[in-house]
């Protein structure tokens, strides 16, 4: 009889244990559910439809004999200081092509977008940064969320180009076209000046248009 006492004044003890253990539970998912908060991180405000829609969009654009002209006239341009990072003919004349396009669609100076490509990777299509940045122009994984469709590979380097374009024109019309700002944000060092200055300096060097590289041979 006393075994028996003992036995079920232990097993009373173990509910009332688990009772109070499911208590304890309860009260604190009750309290994570009241006190709910997104467990995501938002880099910037939302992006606009029409840059969603850019990214979507499809490369075959028509295009008119002007602007196929003076898309010519600015890959002859860059072709000499591409050829130092590119040393493909091919692979060189389809990058440039691909940077003017990226660019006329995101409305942004191609040339800007050939110094942050400069600065970020020095054009190798397979550079990974330590945090985890991918690509010519270095995209973190999280924008695929944010921008584009879980298949999206950003090792591929046209679709990285999309990306990094569509960003940079947003940060762009966040900032209401101040540079420097805009590039801050891409980098994700907004306040400091030190990137924008290297992605300026870049851009001023070694990737002036056409226009700019007459000015300069005449000037000479």
């Amino acid at each position: 009889m006393k075994c028996l006492a003992a036995g079920l004044a232990l097993l009373c003890l173990a509910v009332a244990s688990t009772a109070a253990a499911r208590d304890e539970d309860d009260t604190f998912l009750a309290s994570l559910e009241a006190d709910r908060r997104p467990l995501v991180i938002q880099a910037l405000p939302t992006t606009p439809a029409s840059l969603r829609t850019t990214l979507d969009d499809s490369l075959s654009l028509t295009r008119d004999p002007a602007e196929i002209w003076a898309a010519r006239q600015w890959q002859n341009a860059m072709e000499p200081s591409v050829a130092r990072f590119v040393k493909d003919d091919a692979l060189r004349g389809e990058l440039l092509q691909r940077v003017f396009l990226e660019a006329r669609l995101a409305r942004l100076p191609p040339e800007l977008v050939l110094a942050v490509i400069q600065v970020e990777s020095a054009f190798r299509a397979d550079a990974v940064s330590s945090a985890g940045a991918v690509g010519l122009m270095q995209i973190m994984p999280f924008w695929i969320r944010e921008l584009g469709l879980p298949a999206d590979d950003l090792e591929d380097p046209w679709r990285n180009l999309r990306y990094g374009t569509t960003i940079l024109a947003h940060y762009l019309a966040v900032e209401r076209g101040d540079f420097t700002r805009a590039l801050a944000r891409y980098n994700g060092s907004l306040g400091k000046t030190w990137y924008p200055e290297r992605v300026m300096r870049a851009w001023q060097r070694h990737w002036r248009g056409p226009e700019e590289s007459g000015r300069a041979t005449v000037q000479r």
